[in-house]
């Protein structure tokens, strides 16, 4: 990935940042984006003393919000000369029993979880289609994208959506050598999930789905996306590339 540019979404922790960090240690630059920014100043911050400041930018970007998105791919435009990778990352873990669902749950799921990737994608698409030399969008999509999850359905209907989406937009940008992948992680333990975790019952339930026994690392994840950005898949898209420890497979 030596010489290309990334703009990473919800870059400002977890699976975010440690790809960010992934991505900056096989040579990209890397252009951190997120909604808090005090978050967002943290993690540049800690990957300038690790990496320098040359290949790290950061943006205080909402991915609901159209405007916000442009701008974003027009800074890294002017900061790095264009953009070879999306990966898009923003997301929330809210849910609840369906009787207990609002409807303003329901509309914050909907809004950062489709509409967030679909504005991601489309104005990252603009960008690769005149600079007409290909690229890789990778959706950070879910285990729970190809199975159900109790208390998860409007989670689900989400990620299952992600996954038509990428699919979709695969086939349509094909032919500007452009791929559209998923990575589907099991649970990771992040600041988004930790709240989830600290319930024992729903731990040990969630583990005993796990073959492998146990939870996926974020190292392990980035890993995926890093595979699916690179030369390395260039002849995958419109697939999805399932970081579960076997969840899926039973």
């Amino acid at each position: 990935l030596a010489g290309r540019v990334a703009l990473i979404t919800g870059g400002g922790g977890g699976i975010g940042m440690a790809t960010a960090e992934r991505f900056l240690t096989e040579g990209a630059c890397v252009m951190l984006a997120d909604i808090n920014s005090d978050s967002l100043k943290t993690a540049e911050n800690t990957l300038i003393n690790k990496f320098g400041k040359d290949q790290i930018r950061s943006i205080v970007m909402d991915v609901t919000d159209e405007v916000s998105v442009g701008n974003a791919l027009a800074e890294i435009s002017v900061e790095f000369g264009g953009i070879d990778i999306l990966v898009s990352n923003a997301g929330i873990a809210s849910s609840a029993p369906l009787e207990e669902t609002t409807l303003e749950l329901w509309q914050n799921n909907m809004e950062i979880l489709s509409t967030g990737y679909f504005l991601c994608s489309r104005e990252t698409f603009k960008v690769l289609r005149k600079q007409k030399l290909g690229g890789s969008i990778v959706n950070m999509s879910s285990q729970m994208g190809h199975v159900g999850g109790p208390i998860r359905s409007v989670y689900n209907m989400n990620k299952f959506g992600l996954e038509g989406l990428t699919k979709g937009m695969s086939i349509d940008l094909a032919k500007y050598n452009i791929r559209v992948n998923t990575v589907c992680p099991t649970f990771v333990v992040t600041p988004m999930t930790k709240k989830f975790l600290k319930n024992k019952k729903f731990k040990r339930d969630m583990l005993n789905n796990i073959p492998l026994g146990r939870f996926a690392e974020l190292s392990e994840v980035a890993s995926a996306v890093v595979f699916l950005a690179s030369d390395a898949a260039s002849m995958i898209t419109g697939t999805s590339l399932l970081v579960d420890g076997g969840w899926t497979a039973k």
